[in-house]
């Protein structure tokens, strides 16, 4: 399986916001996260730090 930990930076750590993530969509200046039981996240004036799906990682940054 391909899905992936999303996490978001925040005073420099790394915080777990969502597992088993499948889809990543840029919404404006956001980036909706949703994971393969449904679950949907939204990081408002998010970006992308970077993307490992080898390691099955997702950093995002506000």
């Amino acid at each position: 399986m391909c899905e992936a930990n999303a996490y978001l930076v925040k005073e420099g750590k790394e915080e777990l916001i969502l597992e088993a993530v499948d889809k990543v969509e840029n919404d404006g200046d956001s980036i909706k996260i949703e994971n393969i039981f449904g679950e949907q996240k939204m990081v408002l004036h998010g970006r992308i730090r970077s993307m490992s799906l080898v390691n099955h990682r997702i950093v995002i940054e506000q």
